[in-house]
């Protein structure tokens, strides 16, 4: 393909999704690149002109993929395909859930079968990688009854425990509206 016809600018170009710039055909720098083809093929170290030249015989662009080794590694693929899969990359690890928290809110009356409903909730977040936050709601009269519901949280942890195996990352704690925990899988 030449780089006047269907393919971008021979500019550099800079994707606003992608956070580095990436270097196209005649935008490339090096005098010298180790190429790769479009089968993922390691082709070697060549001339500039000549990979372009290759690249062109083949109806691609001419990539570089990076630039921290001596010479850039530089493939040769669409660039329309080529910055769709790294804004899928970026994308997949934005989702990466193991810093999320995701929340369980238990009452001070809530009813055994409650409890277990509630523990299979969490068990569904803990499978998917997230942290969960448990949380103990207090209102009025109910704080001075702490202690009991210390215990409704201790069988509530205890429930879960028998359900899937949990670590207490950060130990049961009294905060202003009531008790919480928060706990991740093993």
């Amino acid at each position: 393909m030449d780089a006047s016809s269907t393919s971008p600018s021979p500019q550099t170009i800079k994707n606003k999704n992608l956070s580095k710039r990436i270097f196209i055909n005649n935008r490339i720098r090096a005098r010298e690149v180790r190429l790769i083809d479009e089968t993922g093929k390691q082709l070697g170290v060549f001339n500039l002109t000549d990979a372009l030249r290759k690249s062109r015989e083949a109806g691609l662009d001419l990539i570089q993929v990076t630039e921290r080794v001596n010479p850039p590694v530089c493939k040769i693929l669409d660039y329309g395909k080529y910055s769709y899969q790294e804004k899928k990359k970026e994308k997949k690890q934005k989702q990466d859930k193991s810093g999320e928290l995701k929340s369980v809110r238990l009452k001070f009356n809530i009813s055994p079968h409650d409890l277990e409903t509630r523990a299979k909730a969490a068990e569904k977040f803990l499978k998917k990688g997230y942290r969960v936050r448990i949380e103990m709601v207090l209102r009025g009269r109910e704080k001075r009854l702490s202690d009991f519901a210390r215990e409704k949280l201790d069988q509530f942890l205890n429930n879960l425990q028998q359900i899937t195996p949990i670590k207490i990352e950060k130990e049961v704690k009294r905060e202003g509206r009531g008790l919480t925990t928060i706990i991740t899988k093993v």
